[in-house]
């Protein structure tokens, strides 16, 4: 066991969840180096929202078909297994961007399906290492302190990239951050061979765990609420990133944003972890909720370069005050659900359905908005309507009620 007393008090912290901590560490500076760019290097080729659409369309599609399927799969083997095949797959589509190069954007469905399956298997196993390892006194803990590690490498990753690439010609600064997030993957991979081996066994109920919503009030709320919190994110995700680069033409730009957002995530993230107290997670939940819709209309009809750079700020304050309670609210919810320990990995895969589900929809009406209506006109109003998202989905979840020990 380890005690890290300065940032966590008295709290006894496992081996494993200081491993997942590290291993979830890696990953983020290797996406938060890498991810965002993507996005604007097949803008740059292509210049189409469109095209961006199609691309993010796909990762969430086939992110959501691997979460089922890798749900089946950690039914029968190691979750830490599938971690790594998650990994392997993000590797690849990091090799496959490199390989097409300035033709990637003729190829956006396979781009993102290999990043959709790298997502899915990810994900899979690591938030049900997280249910496993975590309790409901170490769950806030490790939501906060994950938190703080993804602000981390939000905050070397973008505006580190964002030099690297401004300081070389054509397209060798790209390729750089391609092969340094491969690196960082493939330490992850190697560090997951020292968590702790969890093999699964039973029949995968998948079917029987979304009718569970007819039964349980608490389980219907929190479907429903990632549900909402994807109907945000499917759109956000990419959206701001052009905004930011139309307005400065700069990825160096673009890397201040990030660095921005991301420094005051980490000290908000850093706060939360030890000021949000069971008792005050649904007043800071709807805080965080406001907070982040509130900001979406600094930038709506007039998305400068200043306007975005607080909206940033806003938002990295908004983002921890609103997840942290939330997140630590989902597991809780699934922990004193039916028949929790042995169905744990198709409350995650059900989760997930949902959550992928709002981000296609989504998606799917920014496609409708920008192919009916001049972009112009349609993605500022859009932004409103599905900004909602957060809000929506933290007022949901003030009325769950569990019982926790205090």
């Amino acid at each position: 066991m380890l005690k890290i007393k300065k940032m966590f008090g008295d709290t006894e912290i496992p081996k494993d969840l200081t491993l997942l901590l590290i291993v979830g560490g890696l990953y983020s500076l290797s996406i938060s180096l890498s991810n965002t760019f993507v996005n604007i290097y097949l803008w740059k080729q292509s210049g189409k929202f469109l095209d961006l659409a199609i691309y993010n369309m796909a990762i969430v599609i086939f992110q959501l078909m691997t979460f089922i399927l890798a749900g089946r799969l950690a039914k029968k083997v190691d979750r830490v297994l599938v971690l790594r095949i998650g990994v392997i797959f993000l590797a690849l589509f990091f090799i496959t961007v490199l390989f097409f190069g300035e033709n990637s954007s003729k190829h956006l469905i396979l781009l993102g399906g290999l990043l959709g399956m790298g997502y899915g298997f990810y994900w899979l196993a690591f938030n049900v290492l997280t249910f496993e390892i975590t309790e409901p006194d170490t769950r806030d803990i490790f939501n906060g302190f994950m938190g703080a590690l993804s602000s981390v490498g939000g905050i070397i990753g973008p505006i580190s990239a964002g030099f690297i690439i401004t300081r070389f010609t054509s397209n060798i600064g790209y390729t750089l951050i391609f092969v340094i997030s491969l690196v960082l993957f493939s330490a992850a991979v190697l560090l997951s061979f020292y968590i702790k081996r969890r093999p699964a066994s039973g029949t995968y109920l998948f079917r029987r765990i979304i009718l569970e919503r007819k039964h349980n009030n608490n389980w219907r709320l929190v479907t429903n609420a990632h549900f909402l919190q994807g109907m945000r994110e499917g759109t956000f995700v990419f959206v701001i990133s052009v905004f930011v680069f139309i307005a400065t033409k700069n990825e160096l730009a673009l890397g201040a944003f990030g660095l921005l957002n991301a420094g005051v995530s980490f000290i908000v993230y850093t706060l939360a972890t030890r000021l949000i107290k069971k008792e005050k997670r649904k007043k800071v939940m709807v805080f965080g909720g406001l907070l982040l819709y509130s900001a979406i209309f600094l930038i709506v009809f007039d998305p400068t370069y200043t306007r975005l750079l607080i909206y940033g700020a806003l938002v990295g304050i908004g983002y921890p005050l609103m997840l942290v309670p939330y997140s630590s609210t989902t597991y809780d919810v699934i922990g004193k659900s039916w028949k929790a320990g042995e169905m744990r990995i198709e409350y995650i895969v059900v989760r997930e359905l949902f959550l992928n589900i709002g981000r296609i929809t989504s998606i799917l009406a920014f496609i409708a908005a920008i192919y009916f209506y001049k972009p112009s006109t349609s993605i500022p109003i859009l932004l409103i309507l599905i900004g909602t998202g957060h809000l929506l989905a933290a007022l949901l979840l003030t009325k769950v009620k569990v019982d926790l020990p205090s």
